[in-house]
Formats: C-alpha cells, sequence, structure tokens
C-alpha cells in the first residue's frame, strides 16, 4: 500500500487535461454519443482509456521501481470512484519493474489487446509532455489511428498555428522558390505527418534522406509548437504568478503550513523564471541556426541542429510543459473574475504539484498535505 502525491490535485483540475495531464475519464464522459470515440479508442481497454496519464518527476524513493535511472516517467492512474477522486486510485508507472503484468491485471486484459496497448503507451512515453498536438503527430507516425476526440486542439488554435507557421517560414519557402499556393501545401504538410513529396523543396534544402529527414521534420515541427505555445501562453504567466503570491486559503494555517506556502510561492516563481529564460535560450539557439538558413542560404548549422536536436527537445519539452500546465491549470481551477475559495490542504498540493513538476519538493510538504489512499501495483 502507498500514498500517492499525482492524486489528490486531480480533483480540482476536473475536466481539464493540461501539457503534464490527459485526462482520459473526462474525455470519456464528454463522448458517450460519440461513436468514432468508440471505434478508434486509445486504448482497447476500456480500464485503461478512462485513465489519467501524468508526466511524472520521479523521485528518489522511486527509482527502484525502474530497471535504469529516469528523470521523467508517465503514471497511470485509474480512480477508484469516479464520483470522488479524492478517494484516490490504483497506479503505475509505464515501463516499471513488472509493469506488463500489472498492466494486464489492472487492465483486465483478455486478448492480444495488451500488446497493441502496451506499444501505445511506450510511444507516449517516448514523447517530452502530453500537449495534444505532439501527441497526435507522434501517434501518426507511428500509424495509430485514433479519434481526434483525444486531441481536444480548438479549431482557432489549429488556424492560429497554421498562421503562425506561414509567418514563421514564409522567407524559406521564398528561399525554395516556393508560392502562396506551395506554401500553404508545404506548411499544411510540416503541420501533419506526411513526410512525402510535399515536403521534397524542403528535404532538397537541408540535404537529409530517410529516417533523418522524418526524424528532423518532426523535431522541427515539436520547435515551431513549443515556440507558438510559448507565445500564446506566456502573457498570462505574470498575472498567474500574482495571484499565486497573493492566494490566501481560508481559515486558520499550522505553522507548518504557513513555512510551506510561503516557501512554496517563493520556489515556484523562481523556478517559472529560471525555467522560462532557459526555454527562451533553447528557442534562441533554434532561431538562430534557422536564421542562418534563411539568411546566408547555408544549411548546414539547421541540418545539425535538427539532427542533434532531440537531445535538447526532451528537456525544452519538459521545461515548457511545467509552466503551461502552472497556467493551464490555474486558470482553470480560478477563471479570471472568479472566487477563489480554497483550503489549505488543497493549496498545498496544488503547490506541491507545481513545484514537483520542475524536480523540485520542500522538506516538510508529506506532513502537511492529507493524501488519499493508492494501491501501488508493485506493492501489491
Amino acid at each position: 500500500m502507498a500514498n500517492d502525491r499525482s492524486v489528490r490535485f486531480l480533483s480540482a483540475l476536473g475536466g481539464a487535461s493540461t501539457s503534464r495531464v490527459l485526462n482520459l475519464f473526462r474525455i470519456a464522459s464528454d463522448n458517450l454519443e460519440n461513436p468514432e470515440h468508440l471505434e478508434k479508442p486509445l486504448f482497447v481497454s476500456p480500464i485503461i482509456n478512462k485513465a489519467f496519464l501524468l508526466k511524472h518527476r520521479t523521485r528518489a524513493d522511486e527509482s527502484y521501481l525502474f530497471a535504469s535511472p529516469r528523470a521523467v516517467a508517465t503514471k497511470i492512474i485509474i480512480p477508484f470512484d469516479s464520483t470522488d477522486l479524492r478517494a484516490g486510485g490504483r497506479s503505475l508507472f509505464v515501463d516499471q519493474r513488472g509493469y506488463t503484468e500489472a498492466l494486464r491485471d489492472v487492465g483486465n486484459y483478455k486478448s492480444d489487446a495488451l500488446e497493441r496497448d502496451l506499444s501505445v503507451l511506450r510511444m507516449l512515453n517516448a514523447v517530452p509532455s502530453l500537449d495534444p498536438f505532439l501527441l497526435r503527430e507522434h501517434l501518426r507516425m507511428n500509424k495509430i489511428e485514433v479519434s481526434p476526440s483525444y486531441f481536444a486542439i480548438s479549431e482557432g488554435d489549429q488556424e492560429r498555428m497554421h498562421s503562425f507557421v506561414s509567418q514563421e517560414m514564409s522567407k524559406l519557402i521564398a528561399l525554395a522558390g516556393g508560392d502562396s499556393t506551395s506554401s500553404g501545401r508545404l506548411v499544411s504538410a510540416m503541420l501533419s505527418n506526411e513526410i512525402d513529396e510535399k515536403l521534397e523543396p524542403l528535404r532538397l534544402t537541408l540535404g537529409l534522406t530517410g529516417n533523418d529527414f522524418r526524424e528532423g521534420v518532426f523535431s522541427w515541427r515539436g520547435f515551431l509548437y513549443y515556440k507558438w505555445s510559448m507565445g500564446k501562453f506566456w502573457p498570462d504567466v505574470m498575472g498567474v504568478l500574482r495571484e499565486i503570491n497573493t492566494i490566501q486559503p481560508f481559515g486558520a494555517l499550522t505553522p507548518e503550513q504557513k513555512v510551506y506556502l510561503t516557501a512554496a510561492r517563493r520556489n515556484i516563481i523562481e523556478m517559472v523564471r529560471d525555467n522560462g529564460n532557459h526555454v527562451n535560450k533553447a528557442l534562441g539557439v533554434y532561431d538562430a541556426s534557422f536564421g542562418d538558413l534563411v539568411e546566408n542560404q547555408s544549411p548546414k548549422t539547421f541540418r545539425d541542429f535538427l539532427l542533434s536536436a532531440p537531445y535538447m527537445f526532451l528537456e525544452l519539452g519538459e521545461k515548457l510543459g511545467a509552466i503551461s500546465h502552472i497556467v493551464s491549470f490555474w486558470r482553470y481551477r480560478f477563471p479570471p473574475g472568479g472566487p477563489t475559495y480554497i483550503d489549505a490542504d488543497e493549496l498545498a498540493a496544488i503547490f506541491q504539484d507545481f513545484s514537483c513538476g520542475f524536480g523540485e519538493g520542500l522538506q516538510g510538504e508529506s506532513s502537511i498535505i492529507k493524501k488519499p489512499l493508492v494501491i501501488d501495483t508493485t506493492a501489491v
């Protein structure tokens, strides 16, 4: 038996998903009358297809669960009571020791569907965040077709991203001799997962072939998405941090709670600032190498960048995902102009989740946060 730090804040998240949380239960609830959702599920197991998936920063006391060290793992949580998330749930990590049998048990598999779901979970485990755009494209790249209902990207966001990518690549498209018609096709191809003749001008420009080009385009697409995402949510960061710094829970606070909340506010603000700077520096490397390609018509720098990008891509996605998670979660929990009614336990749990997203923890946090019960499959 074990307590899980991830479960309590899910009750505050309610119906939302973020870059760190894929809320399959709410997606299933919203699509009860959608036949395509039933025909093209993300997971064959109905139990896993109504679970929560989280990108979880592993702690020192969890290292024994894995055959090799890892900073971030994908956690699966199946709530005990779908009407009350505070009741807790059963959890396991993708690729933990004994993972296959644990998943077989918790997902109640009775056929070869287990292999299919194992494969999909490992695909999701391979991406740095659960941003719906990257999730969708990674699945498509691996020829896994599921209902669009799993990727809650509004049409407006898709249009805005198309406009952003068009503007971002306009000079390169002109360099490759493209007109407005070919530009539209090229941008659409960049935002889809079709590595075909539509991208041939870019392949020739970069001098990449085969798998190098496929991986390079995927990384390029990821950087475009992260740059677009940064511009989309960053203007709201300062407002959220001000609210985090000033929000006060109702009721009396224990001395331990006062100390924790004060330290957590400071740490979260500092971590968002520091990690935001890191993201901007990483995007600056992308801008510089892309600028060299466009301005000097020299593809070598950008080609080398794309081939080495996966190493940077993972860290960038993790840091940007942690910041965007804070903004999206906070705005969902506390809509602008709405009430900020919250007790100390819930606020501490939210602050703890935000801190853990950056791999940080504060001493004493376990003593002041009441955690729901979770059955850890490795302890059963």
